[in-house]
């Protein structure tokens, strides 16, 4: 097992790479109201970005507030998102979020990362992408299958849970950084080390730490 003063070096080059490549966390799924985000990052479990802002291109026209989601019928919104995987299974818990954000929290999303995991189809990483995003405010690290993947490429955890992922990422990695490690080894992954194999020598991160050429974890 890796040492955590190693491990802390290590994560720390990851970061001073992801702060400088990105230094403005933003999410690339597009929103034009606080909710409609909420709706975007449920929708993304398990899909691409790319495909949740083609389905959202056409469905935040008709949707735009959580008393809009609140008004509709699961068979119309699943119908409406089917492009998306578990499709209907999202809708449900989109118009159940949308019936308690407007009935608990007076139509606003709530900025409290508990508040928020109480929703329906909200867990650990939604909520804190969430409160980054709308409120630019990161009380944790949230974990998905491209925080994942580099974080065991890395040897900074010995864990597969997500949620575990975060926990032992947000130990190797001062809080006042925490808001870059999502952002950055997503677009990192979407955008320069892609899943599959490859030869990665090359690649910034990997030459912080050159074993990682070799360590292809599996994605999910």
């Amino acid at each position: 097992m890796t040492g955590i003063s190693e491990r802390k070096k290590r994560a720390a080059r990851i970061v001073a790479y992801l702060k400088k490549a990105y230094p403005v966390p933003k999410s690339e799924l597009k929103h034009a109201t606080p909710f409609q985000f909420v709706v975007a990052v449920m929708l993304s479990a398990q899909c691409t970005d790319k495909l949740v802002n083609r389905v959202t291109d056409a469905l935040f026209k008709k949707y735009r507030t959580p008393k809009d989601f609140a008004d509709t019928d699961p068979a119309t919104l699943a119908h409406e998102i089917s492009s998306v995987s578990f499709f209907r299974t999202k809708a449900k818990h989109i118009i159940l979020s949308a019936k308690l954000v407007e009935s608990e929290y007076k139509g606003k999303v709530p900025r409290d990362v508990a508040q928020l995991q109480k929703l329906p189809g909200i867990g650990y990483k939604t909520a804190h992408v969430v409160v980054g995003e709308l409120f630019e405010e990161w009380p944790g690290i949230p974990t998905d299958t491209h925080v994942k993947r580099f974080a065991r490429k890395f040897d900074l955890t010995d864990h597969t849970d997500l949620k575990k992922v975060s926990k032992d990422l947000e130990v190797l990695v001062p809080e006042k950084d925490w808001k870059y490690v999502n952002n950055g080894l997503v677009l990192y992954g979407r955008y320069v080390c892609k899943a599959n194999k490859h030869d990665c020598t090359q690649h910034s991160l990997t030459k912080v730490w050159p074993p990682a050429a070799d360590r292809w974890p599996r994605a999910h």
